[in-house]
């Protein structure tokens, strides 16, 4: 606890600061190694969170992180937070740098915490995963945001139809499979190909996993 105090103080006093450098690619602590062009930047030594704590600092930062989402002006950044949270508190992802992340999805996404295998999302479902880091010594770093589009049948089949869009914390673009600087996510796709079976998607960890309604 004593490594988050900082942290929760000043998210009691309303003056939490959110780092928002490109996603913390140079963090001041030296907690990231850089993975090059075919992977996320990968926080070594992220700070550990309960789920209670997690979902604190979260509530202390959606506000400015999701104003921030919103200016790259794609429209999931814009409404995410209206979805649906398929998720009860942020957690730490490994295959997204060992951030913590939440889960959202729109209204054609129904269906995402009742896969099996042979399940396929409608064309229009969209899932969106926004993040943030925690390091060790308290600091508190907006990260990306990633989107998976589901395209119309047929669409794009080298990638089951799916887009890919990764949108960095200031709200810039880092790449758009189908649009600027696509081969920046290219390794999305590499990723989410182990599970062909469910459409190419992964589900939260059970212990994560929000109940239908909350």
């Amino acid at each position: 606890m004593d490594r988050l105090k900082s942290v929760l103080q000043a998210l009691a006093l309303g003056v939490l600061v959110l780092h928002i450098d490109g996603a913390a690619r140079a963090q001041s602590s030296g907690a990231e190694r850089g993975l090059g062009t075919t992977g996320h930047l990968m926080i070594e030594t992220p700070g550990a969170l309960t789920p209670a704590e997690a979902n604190e600092v979260y509530d202390g930062i959606a506000d400015d992180l999701a104003g921030f989402y919103a200016m790259s002006r794609e429209p999931a950044a814009i409404a995410f937070r209206k979805w649906r949270r398929y998720n009860s508190a942020p957690y730490l992802s490994a295959t997204h740098g060992n951030r913590y992340v939440n889960n959202y999805g729109n209204r054609l996404s129904a269906g995402y915490d009742r896969m099996t295998s042979g399940f396929r999302m409608p064309a229009g479902a969209v899932l969106v995963k926004n993040s943030f880091t925690v390091t060790a010594d308290g600091e508190v770093f907006g990260a990306a945001m990633f989107i998976m589009e589901k395209l119309p049948a047929g669409r794009r089949p080298g990638t089951g139809d799916w887009r890919y869009v990764m949108i960095m914390p200031d709200g810039s673009y880092e790449g758009d499979s189908e649009g600027d600087n696509a081969a920046a996510v290219g390794y999305c796709h590499d990723c989410h190909a182990a599970d062909a079976r469910t459409d190419f998607l992964f589900y939260i960890p059970k212990a994560y996993r929000a109940v239908a309604g909350d």
